[in-house]
């Protein structure tokens, strides 16, 4: 009878520290579907480092861009994958998000166009129809670009993820929100050649592109859960920069489906940019805000400070 009782006690003792027993998922939303941006959270995954942490993560895509910060900031999800503007933006509107990691430490975002299109300097895009992938976002980034660019009168389409079919068809002229790390690719793969104006060498200040929010009562509720998915995907990508190949073999054994020669060269693109830490430059993430209120992204001004939430995790 002892050893049945001890035996009992063992079993519910490993039971209660098995990640899976003890441990609900940790919802993530994508910002948009999985490519190389996301490479360091599959290569946490895929590395067994969420499971180290005792976490099982399920990672989600969005129906819509939009999506996953709106989601996250009312708790529908744990964790999204979103932009700095979009957060400030969401910020000065009254939602109360967090800040908790990094994923991407500097500007993706481009106005993409055909090089063909002969643009040399973005007022060559004056009377123009210009497309845009995120609602609320990218139109509104877009006009501030315009307005610090001198292009006018240009008639701005949600293309959303439709980004090289509205180009190469001719519907729009060029496209706020590609990323020069990936597009371009997928670009050269039909025999298409981009071209693109970086947003942070023509008047937009510099900024985390992708970062990892969620919603202030997700984060008082489920801190030390966040905190351990952060460091794992920090974990990740300290493997991207140690052995970079194998990273990408992760990351295809977790996205089988994925284009191999396209995410291979974006993905090579792409390691430059991956954030080499997880907590947020805050007087540069001020800047930014104070940017988006001059210029029209914002109409309420916006103290970065509450925002972001460093945790424990370098």
């Amino acid at each position: 009878m002892k050893r049945i009782l001890f035996a009992l006690i063992l079993c519910t003792g490993l039971a209660w520290n098995s990640p899976l027993w003890a441990e609900t998922p940790l919802t993530l939303m994508l910002d948009w579907f999985p490519n190389v941006d996301h490479l360091p959270i599959y290569v946490a995954r895929e590395k067994g480092f969420f499971d180290e942490q005792g976490l099982a993560v399920e990672i989600l895509s969005p129906s819509d861009t939009a999506d996953a910060l709106k989601l996250a900031a009312a708790g529908k999800v744990d964790l999204a994958v979103s932009y700095e503007p979009q957060t400030v933006m969401a910020a000065a509107s009254g939602i109360d998000v967090r800040v908790v990691g990094r994923l991407i430490e500097h500007p993706l975002t481009t106005l993409l166009y055909l090089k063909s299109g002969g643009f040399t300097k973005p007022a060559d895009l004056n009377g123009k129809t210009i497309g845009y992938t995120v609602p609320g976002l990218m139109d509104v980034l877009m006009d501030a670009f315009a307005k610090v660019n001198g292009i006018e009168n240009y008639r701005l389409v949600n293309v959303g993820f439709s980004i090289v079919p509205a180009l190469s068809a001719g519907r729009v002229d060029a496209v706020m929100g590609p990323f020069k790390t990936y597009e371009t690719v997928t670009m050269a793969a039909e025999g298409l050649e981009a071209g693109f104006f970086e947003l942070e060498k023509w008047g937009i200040p510099d900024y985390d592109e992708l970062v990892f929010i969620c919603g202030a009562e997700t984060l008082a509720r489920e801190k030390k859960r966040i905190a351990a998915f952060v460091k794992a995907v920090a974990r990740g990508i300290e493997v991207i920069e140690a052995s970079p190949e194998a990273a990408l073999a992760a990351y295809f054994q977790a996205v089988p489906d994925a284009d191999r020669k396209v995410e291979t060269a974006a993905f090579d693109l792409t390691r430059p940019y991956y954030a080499k830490g997880q907590v947020c430059d805050p007087d540069r993430w001020q800047a930014f805000a104070d940017f988006a209120l001059k210029h029209g992204l914002i109409e309420k001004q916006v103290n970065v400070a509450p925002l972001l939430t460093p945790l424990a995790v370098e």
